[in-house]
């Protein structure tokens, strides 16, 4: 049934601006058109990111950050092995769900720390990736409380994750 949704709602779509006499291929080709502008205005924010993010891999940093940060983080009930993901999570997706798979096949897709894992990357965001293409096209410069109160929300969801996943 689900894989009918997506074109019943493009056939609808259609068929409502038929009816509604608007031009439906030339708005189309107009909202491509501005697409690309939008696409040429924030690649160079979000190629920064990518960029930031694999040298903060290849440096090493990662790793040495989740060793100092396994203890602050094993008394707040969160396993040491998710001090890695804790920290790529809100930079990059990809890198996250590399680390979560390598948790599966280490862990086995039941354990504790499998689980927690699996909610702390679906409940979660990659906060700096979002950011980059949210204040790029609204062209804010001064971004204040945004990016720590959204890195300590995340941090606080990867708290209560785990709280869960050990009461369940």
């Amino acid at each position: 049934m689900s894989k009918y949704i997506l074109p019943v709602f493009i056939f609808a779509v259609i068929i409502a601006a038929f009816i509604k006499k608007v031009p439906v291929y030339d708005n189309f080709v107009k909202g491509s058109k501005e697409s690309i502008s939008l696409i040429l205005s924030i690649f160079p924010y979000i190629c920064a990111v990518l960029i930031a993010v694999e040298l903060f891999s290849l440096s090493g940093l990662n790793a040495y950050l989740a060793k100092i940060m396994s203890p602050l983080l094993g008394a707040l009930g969160i396993p040491d092995e998710l001090c890695e993901l804790l920290i790529i999570r809100p930079l990059s997706g990809n890198g996250s769900l590399a680390i979560l798979e390598d948790i599966y096949k280490k862990y086995g897709a039941d354990a504790y720390i499998s689980r927690c894992a699996s909610v702390i990357v679906g409940a979660s965001e990659t906060v700096f990736y979002v950011g980059t293409v949210y204040f790029s096209t609204t062209k804010v410069k001064k971004l204040r409380y945004a990016i720590p109160i959204s890195l300590i929300a995340c941090y606080i969801g990867a708290i209560v994750a785990c709280l869960l996943c050990r009461i369940m």
